[in-house]
């Protein structure tokens, strides 16, 4: 089939690769004519992944109604900064039975809306699912065993993923909580700034253990009040992806984390990684959000100091790990057993 994947980024450049490999027709959009040039003729994506050599059925372009002719699936791996955009251009090209599958992790401000919301408001009459998991593109690209959680209340959106992107070493897993899946995708990228600040000042494994365990249970507070199960994040869109971004040195987050231990400000920690640190403006937007419904998320409270407080590092990572360590709840569900 052919498969539409706007976005030539870390994520999408990789998904475009493993779907041509599915024997997919694949058309992946991209705005930098240079990045264009380099994938059509060497197959290479010189920006993101220089080591991988794309398979030569991908195609890159500029122009999107060219890359979305024809598409049954539409992959959109784009900042969640743009997701707003590239939605108004989609809804005047494609059909309401396209389905529309994302990858993008991040809050719209106006209306704290998840991506599946922001593309459901653009596109109300499309098959929507998000795809979320403890996915380093660059670990995928190498063809290590990965999983995914593919979500959507449509089972012709999670069959059309599988198709497209299910092989021997990356699973997709099936859920219908949208609500769950995204959260803990957003969230999780606060949560490694988190864990980053903490390993840099060399923090002992128990107390990354605690930090980690503890963050989970926050997320699960803000997914309940919106709707979602709390046991999704028991699973790979959950856990398994909190804990990879918040230990790998490859997670943009945990390196940002980390930038701010060693004294660099958001600015200059930002400009060293060289990409966008989406947990930063979903920081923001998370607090704000917690604080009008008296949602209790010390950890994440204690970090908003650190990076838009002006709070001394030090000074509130112990204060993080207090909060941590005294938050006596432990929330999985209504009804849970506090020692679970």
């Amino acid at each position: 089939m052919r498969v539409a994947v706007i976005g030539a980024g870390s994520f999408g450049t990789v998904l475009a690769d493993v779907a041509a490999h599915n024997a997919c027709d694949v058309r992946l959009y991209a705005r930098n004519p240079e990045l264009i040039v380099a994938i059509n003729q060497t197959h290479r994506n010189p920006q993101y992944h220089p080591e991988l050599e794309l398979h030569e059925s991908v195609t890159a372009t500029d122009d999107l109604s060219h890359a979305v002719a024809g598409a049954e699936l539409i992959l959109l791996s784009v900042p969640s900064k743009s997701m707003d955009a590239v939605c108004e251009r989609l809804a005047t090209l494609i059909d309401p039975s396209i389905a529309l599958l994302s990858t993008t992790k991040g809050i719209r401000q106006a209306g704290f809306l998840l991506m599946s919301q922001v593309i459901s408001e653009h596109l109300p009459n499309n098959p929507i699912g998000v795809l979320s998991g403890p996915n380093l593109a660059h670990e995928i690209a190498r063809r290590h065993l990965t999983a995914s959680v593919v979500a959507s209340r449509d089972p012709r959106v999670r069959e059309l993923a599988r198709t497209a992107f299910a092989t021997r070493y990356f699973r997709l897993y099936s859920s219908e909580d949208l609500i769950s899946v995204e959260i803990g995708g957003a969230l999780k990228n606060i949560y490694a700034i988190a864990a980053g600040l903490a390993d840099g000042l060399g923090v002992g494994e128990n107390t990354k253990a605690l930090l980690i365990t503890r963050a989970l249970a926050e997320m699960s507070r803000l997914s309940s009040k919106m709707g979602g199960n709390p046991l999704s994040f028991l699973g790979l869109a959950g856990v398994g992806d909190l804990y990879v971004t918040s230990v790998s040195p490859l997670s943009r987050n945990f390196r940002v984390g980390r930038a701010l231990a060693e004294g660099l400000s958001l600015d200059a920690a930002e400009a060293q990684l060289g990409q966008v640190a989406e947990g930063v403006n979903t920081l923001r937007l998370v607090h704000a959000r917690c604080e009008e419904f008296g949602i209790v998320m010390p950890i994440l409270d204690a970090l908003y100091q650190v990076i838009f407080g002006g709070k001394p590092v030090r000074q509130m990572a112990v204060h993080m790990m207090q909060a941590a360590h005294t938050s006596d709840v432990e929330f999985l569900m209504p009804g849970a057993n506090p020692a679970l």
